[in-house]
């Protein structure tokens, strides 16, 4: 505070005659006929000096503004009360006139207390036949607002402002030690901020953008009187209702009549500003996430403020963290690009309609930063009305059995990134990326070779009889979507088809255990209880033998943030909707910081990634594709280098597909929130599947962005110990399979017959030719005769686009068949 000179002894008479006047006033107020006697002026003395001089004035609550990530873009605004200190010299000289021509002439001549006022006082109040007068001063009356506002208990805020003597004293003796320590200025500046307005408007700033949508230093004449006459009666003088609408020119006009006898202004100004008509202009301030400057935004808007509750750093308790963030005067930017963002909303609603139960689901996040980019869905971002509710009927038929309502198009449940009873979806064959990075870590290369068969006997026990065992037996049996063979694949062409019987069985090699280890550190939670308790008891974890088919539940922002990791070189980061944090002071917090660390080793990382480039349509100098590819034309699309994988459950009852560029990592799911076990089937490809919203929100966000290509792997992991594969041409067939055997590989035979020059029935050759990695199968071709020769296609198409769901039946977790994948 700032101290003002003042005369001693005219302080001390200040005193000295306010208590006694506080005295007499006080008592006239409440015991008229004892307000003369000598005894009342002696006990307000008395009390008056007792009272403590020190005013503790914590500040009020202040707006918090939410920005989109170019810092200027309003996404939304909490309070719980509309408010934002502005400077005195922000606030326009008229403004500063009219609350002085209102409330308080005298206000730059008294020591705070106008004992004037206090005098007048007495004398109607004295008076039975006179209504009771106050003589509060705009200081006491700062005083009474900061007391309310410091109180931390109901009864306190009441002991503030009730009518009583004891309270008038305090404000008195508070007032005139503010006069002392603070400028006038000083004084005025914070009242106005203080003061309520009405409407949810406190303070000068939220009145003025309120009422006229403009800042406090523009105000004019005739709308900074409005403003100070609302302070005596908000609701009574509101000019937004009928009834308070004449009041409150009646009251502006008073006041501009004021500033005239004040000196403000002059009389010729003060008739032209009578002469305006009030027009209201602006709104009430909007609050919280169902008031997002764009509906669509809003489930960004409640992912936020999910995050915020999370964070310790703002209080130890959930009360202490919202408080803070509707009080603090924060001004945040957060991580919603809008290219994206919009790109995003375009996508989902061109896909489904707000009014489809199926969710088109779709989280776009930052590689490196974990910033979260985009968050869309198909629904309106609202609570619907239960007294006129618009929501459609339930699509679970058990449910829409007993009358109850569906959550779409209208829901503010966390569909995109999960919790409060929201567990996710199955994702299906996305999570063979997790396959590939543990088998990797093992030290198996890409090119590692296994001949997947049309249907795989593994090692992983289930219920005997049930639907995905092989018959007559307890092991889980798993079968690839067209129920054909896959051939013999590689890590890229096994991917790139979506081949089930390629990945149980490495999954089944390498442990169950560390593929789920894999999903965990790419930010893959499980909060299925039972899927939690077997994802940290390695035990029951490796006997998971769908786990690779993507059985368990996610949602899409963990999708696109684990597939973020690998396009970052393997540096995980926690998803955060912030980018920037400052308090009403300018200074910048620290928990905006993206924390990041290293989670995949780059060569393992660079590797994943190039085998997640042959699914989507693109490839690298490494890559070894194959002929199927699940969504062939997303590098058509989005026209940059691209990496992803689509998946599907079983029976189709969910679809999903993530797809990334260095920049931006895309996750989409396609899913019934309201009955997981729906029997619409969910599409990929079409025009209301899940891969062009996909892929038209990553082209959108890459529009103007540069293209960056992913980096390579080196030729030991995409390549392993190569080896060279010794000739067989001719020999018989188990010569040829011994001296292959003999040599390291693993040699199987071809059932198709390819013309030769060899003798019929022995070998024509081999498939792969001259090298392949130690210990890789080798594939016999044999000669049909006949004296030339035709290469043999190995490759089986087995995929199609939108595959990758477990054939015949339900995948496997430890002890159930439940059906997925």
């Amino acid at each position: 505070m700032r101290k003002r000179d003042h005369n001693v002894l005219t302080n001390a008479a200040s005193l000295l005659i306010c208590g006694l006047l506080a005295g007499v006033v006080v008592a006239a107020a409440a015991f008229p006929a004892v307000a003369m006697s000598g005894l009342a002026a002696k006990a307000g003395a008395d009390t008056f000096g007792a009272l403590p001089g020190e005013l503790t004035m914590a500040r009020a609550p202040q707006i918090s503004y939410l920005l989109a990530s170019d810092g200027k873009t309003p996404l939304a605004t909490m309070y719980d009360e509309n408010r934002r200190d502005v400077k005195f010299e922000d606030i326009s000289p008229y403004m500063r006139a009219a609350i002085i021509a209102a409330e308080d002439h005298d206000f730059y001549k008294h020591n705070g207390v106008d004992l004037n006022g206090v005098a007048r006082a007495f004398v109607n109040n004295s008076s039975a036949t006179n209504d009771r007068q106050g003589a509060s001063t705009l200081t006491m009356q700062f005083v009474r607002m900061s007391i309310a506002y410091t109180a931390t208990h109901p009864a306190d805020v009441l002991a503030a402002t009730e009518d009583t003597s004891a309270r008038k004293l305090r404000e008195m003796r508070y007032a005139l030690q503010l006069d002392k320590e603070m400028s006038k200025d000083e004084i005025l500046e914070r009242y106005l901020n203080l003061a309520a307005f009405g409407n949810g408007a406190y303070g000068i700033f939220a009145a003025s953008q309120v009422y006229f949508n403009k800042k406090p230093k523009d105000l004019t004449i005739d709308e900074a009187a409005m403003l100070a006459g609302l302070v005596k009666a908000p609701t009574s003088f509101d000019p937004t209702t009928k009834s308070g609408y004449p009041q409150a020119v009646a009251r502006r006009d008073y006041v501009i009549d004021h500033m005239v006898t004040t000196g403000a202004i002059t009389k010729e100004q003060a008739e032209k500003a009578k002469a305006v008509k009030l027009v209201v202009k602006g709104k009430r301030a909007p609050n919280g996430c169902v008031a997002t400057n764009k509906n669509a935004w809003g489930f960004f808007c409640d992912y936020f403020y999910r995050w915020w509750m999370s964070q310790e750093t703002f209080g130890a308790t959930s009360y202490d963290r919202e408080r803070r963030l509707k009080s603090g005067g924060y001004t945040i930017v957060t991580t919603l690009d809008k290219q994206a963002q919009d790109g995003a909303d375009k996508a989902v609603r061109a896909a489904k309609p707000v009014t489809a139960k199926e969710a088109v689901m779709i989280a776009v996040i930052e590689p490196g930063t974990g910033r979260v980019r985009a968050l869309s869905v198909n629904r309106n971002f609202k609570l619907d009305n239960p007294k006129n509710p618009k929501n459609r009927p339930h699509s679970d038929p058990v449910q829409r059995a007993k009358g109850k309502l569906g959550n779409y198009p209208n829901t503010v449940n966390p569909l995109l990134t999960g919790g409060d009873g929201i567990t996710g979806y199955q994702a299906g064959s996305v999570f063979k990326i997790f396959t590939i990075v543990a088998a990797l870590e093992k030290g198996i290369p890409l090119s590692y070779t296994i001949n997947a068969p049309q249907q795989f006997k593994s090692e992983y026990i289930l219920r005997q009889g049930a639907p995905a065992t092989c018959p007559g037996t307890h092991f889980y049996c798993p079968t690839n979507s067209n129920k054909q063979p896959g051939g013999v694949k590689d890590m890229w062409s096994a991917f790139s088809a979506s081949t089930n019987t390629y990945f149980v069985p490495l999954q089944q090699q390498i442990g169950a255990a560390n593929v789920v280890d894999a999903a965990k550190r790419l930010g893959i939670q499980f909060r299925v209880t039972k899927e939690n308790d077997w994802a940290n008891d390695k035990t029951a974890a490796n006997q998971w033998g769908a786990f690779t088919l993507g059985v368990t539940d996610t949602t899409p922002l963990e999708l696109a943030n684990a597939y973020a990791t690998l396009a970052a070189d393997g540096k995980y980061c926690e998803p955060t909707p912030v980018q920037e944090i400052r308090d009403l002071n300018g200074n910048k917090l620290d928990v905006a910081n993206p924390r990041c660390e290293k989670r995949i080793s780059t060569e393992v990382a660079r590797a994943a990634v190039d085998a997640a480039r042959c699914p989507v349509g693109d490839n690298s100098s490494t890559s070894k594709c194959g002929g199927s590819r699940t969504a062939a034309n997303g590098r058509w699309v989005v026209g940059k280098p691209i990496a992803g994988k689509s998946g599907t459950t079983d029976a189709e009852k969910s679809a999903s597909l993530v797809a990334m560029t260095k920049q931006y990592a895309v996750a989409g799911i396609l899913a019934d929130p309201d009955w997981p076990q729906t029997n619409v089937k969910m599409k990929h490809n079409a025009p209301d599947g899940i891969n062009p919203p996909v892929f038209q929100t990553l082209k959108a966000a890459m529009a103007g962005k540069k293209a960056i290509n992913f980096d390579p792997p080196g030729q030991k992991i995409a390549l392993g110990d190569q080896r060279s594969i010794p000739g067989v041409r001719c020999l018989s067939i188990d010569q040829a399979k011994s001296r292959l055997s003999g040599a390291g590989f693993t040699p199987i035979v071809s059932s198709a017959r390819v013309t030769s020059d060899c003798p019929a029935g022995s070998a024509a050759g081999t498939s792969p030719e001259g090298r392949t990695i130690k210990g890789g199968i080798v594939t016999i071709t044999v000669s049909a005769g006949g004296g030339g020769s035709n290469d043999d296609d190995d490759d089986d198409d087995n995929g199609r686009p939108g595959n990758g769901r477990p054939g015949n039946g339900p995948p496997t977790r430890p002890g159930t068949d439940r059906p997925g994948g």
